[in-house]
């Protein structure tokens, strides 16, 4: 079996601020290891069996995206450049439109270009068990196994007994408070929604067809008048721009009666926040994850990112310290989700690159 991943990177990466940009995103930052995320995207897939990837990005980061997938895959990528940010689902039906023109029974793997997966092998294993139960015609998304009662994440709630490594998909819930949170912890029926996804690329666009038609036409539209520019696709900005944007959780998962979900227990995290990436990256013996040149006394449990300059910290804890070309980000780890309001205060100044 050949699966084709569509890999989504068209997100802006704010709660990355001030090394995650509107110009330069969290994707294309080598932020968990030598290679950028979007590479590793790529990487966990050696060893499937793989089509050319696709890739849906916005104009602005086209060379980045060809660059960087270019200097680990053989294979040349097809790029189908955004008009306009209108959500998931447009873009992963255009994408399905270009996966069926070399193959009308194409499996795709939808994957956000963002997340972390450190069991490698684990996550394999469940692609294949995913790819499996796309080819009866289903509609498979990742459950992520929860360790914790997350309010920070949407949920998927399954029914029934696992049948050839999957469950039957009951139901998407939206972020929960923690009160309920810990009930979904307990019920052993919910999983962390992953926003990744396996299934036929015509079946999601039959299914996109019945549930929401004037998105299908357009999207569809905006593939078939697309102008090909060298790597690029450019899809038609006049079809595009018209489609009022949805998830493809609401726009198709929540409504169809062909999905299920894959558990999937692989050291999964996406990145949301610095605190997060403090929390899946190597600390020294005081609790801290440092990068660059960073000398730190008495300080505990805390993420220090140095630039180009020498980053001191004394006696602080639980803290967060980016330094950038442009800008320094200092903040209680506790607090750190408001760093995506400082991006939208620097938007409304109309600072360069947000």
């Amino acid at each position: 079996m050949t699966i084709t991943p569509v890999i989504l990177s068209g997100g802006s990466g704010t709660r990355l601020w001030p090394l995650s940009w509107g110009n330069h995103p969290k994707q294309f930052l080598p932020l968990v290891s030598n290679k950028t995320m979007i590479q590793e995207t790529l990487l966990r897939l050696n060893g499937l069996n793989l089509s050319a990837p696709i890739v849906s990005c916005n104009d602005a980061h086209r060379f980045l995206v060809a660059e960087q997938i270019g200097e680990v895959c053989s294979e040349k990528p097809r790029i189908l450049l955004e008009p306009v940010a209108k959500n998931t689902a447009p873009a992963i039906a255009a994408a399905c439109c270009a996966a069926m023109q070399n193959d009308r029974d194409a499996v795709v793997i939808i994957l956000p270009s963002d997340h972390v997966i450190s069991d490698v092998p684990a996550f394999q294993k469940a692609v294949m068990t995913a790819a499996e139960q796309a080819q009866k015609g289903f509609l498979v998304t990742f459950g992520i196994v929860p360790t914790f009662a997350a309010t920070g994440y949407g949920y998927v709630k399954t029914a029934g007994e696992e049948a050839d490594g999957a469950y039957t998909l009951e139901k998407f819930v939206e972020k929960p408070c923690f009160e309920k949170a810990q009930e979904y912890l307990a019920s052993g029926e919910y999983s962390w929604n992953s926003g990744m996804f396996v299934f036929k690329a015509s079946v999601f666009l039959e299914e996109l067809k019945m549930f929401a038609p004037e998105m299908y036409n357009l999207s569809a539209a905006s593939f078939e008048n697309a102008l090909v520019e060298s790597d690029f696709v450019r899809l038609d900005k006049a079809s595009f721009e018209k489609i009022k944007g949805d998830s493809i959780d609401y726009a198709v998962m929540e409504k169809t009666k062909k999905g299920k979900v894959v558990k999937l227990n692989a050291g999964w995290n996406d990145v949301g926040s610095w605190t997060a990436l403090w929390e899946i990256q190597q600390k020294d013996k005081n609790g801290n994850v440092s990068k660059g040149d960073v000398i730190s006394l008495d300080t505990t449990d805390s993420y220090i990112h140095a630039g180009k300059r020498t980053v001191a910290v004394i006696g602080l804890d639980n803290i967060v310290i980016v330094d950038s070309d442009d800008a320094v980000l200092i903040a209680a780890k506790g607090k750190i989700q408001d760093v995506k309001k400082i991006a939208e205060e620097m938007k409304r100044r109309e600072y360069e690159g947000v």
